[in-house]
């Protein structure tokens, strides 16, 4: 112990101003660059991550100006800063690694739709949530683009069904086989229902928000999808999207969120034909 203590002292021997000030500089815009990606997939953040790295290893590597075996240490201390920042998002990404669903596979299974369809698939989706919510029944379900990790679609049962608003209420109706579950709507179909979701482990979430709202905002905050969420106990709607939910949903959020879901989101990927 001792020695190792002897040999991180050799390292900040010759450590001056100019060698704090670079590191600092280096820290504020990995600062910034986790911050932007903060919401992003796991993925990402790694790539970027081992840019950085390697192009703050050429930095240290070729200055004359400070103490080469710096770099040595400067990597450790941001492992260890990107496990304490992304720590539930890590762990999440590593179980779903290599797991994520085949797009090519479920592109054969994708429909066109017309406008009007759209529109019905959208007033049948605000008409069972409403529903439920009139009468306190709890509901979860997730607006995906091909983007949700294959363990959660394995969780729960595949239907690929036409979404209605009677399929929506029945699946969630008390005592249901699925009703615990989340129901994921995948583009124009309800591809399953009672699909297990991690829980987020944000502190900060309200101590009346239960299990499914959980549930809602922890895939949110790992996946690039919208949470749909109805209270058992009071009713209220709340939709979750990156992290953070917007509660008591009434029509014009609803109607403005499934929007965007079905005009923007699936339009600019192609996936949509009018």
């Amino acid at each position: 112990m001792q020695e190792f203590l002897q040999k991180i002292t050799a390292v900040f021997a010759d450590f001056n101003i100019v060698d704090a000030l670079e590191i600092f500089l280096f820290a504020l815009v990995f600062y910034y660059v986790f911050r932007i990606l903060k919401m992003s997939n796991v993925r990402h953040v790694i790539a970027i991550i081992s840019i950085l790295v390697l192009a703050t290893g050429t930095v240290f590597l070729f200055s004359e100006n400070i103490n080469n075996q710096i770099y040595f240490i400067v990597p450790l201390v941001l492992v260890g800063w990107i496990l304490m920042t992304f720590n539930v998002e890590v762990k999440r990404d590593i179980l779903s690694m290599n797991t994520f669903v085949n797009y090519t596979e479920l592109a054969k299974h994708q429909t066109t739709a017309s406008k009007d369809e759209v529109e019905r698939y959208i007033g049948d989706i605000i008409k069972a949530l409403q529903n439920m919510s009139k009468d306190n029944i709890g509901a979860l379900i997730i607006l995906s683009n091909d983007n949700l990790p294959r363990q959660v679609l394995d969780s729960g049962v595949t239907l690929d069904a036409n979404i209605s608003t009677q399929l929506i209420e029945g699946i969630f109706f008390p005592k249901a086989p699925l009703h615990d579950g989340a129901m994921v709507i995948n583009n124009y179909k309800v591809q399953a229902a009672g699909c297990f979701l991690p829980l987020t482990q944000n502190v900060n979430i309200p101590k009346e928000l239960g299990t499914r709202h959980r549930a809602g905002i922890g895939i949110t905050e790992t996946s690039n999808v919208i949470a749909l969420i109805v209270s058992e106990e009071t009713g209220i709607i709340t939709i979750a999207q990156r992290g953070k939910i917007s509660r008591y949903a009434d029509y014009d959020l609803l109607r403005k969120t499934l929007n965007d879901y079905y005009w923007k989101d699936l339009s600019a990927d192609g996936r949509k034909k009018l």
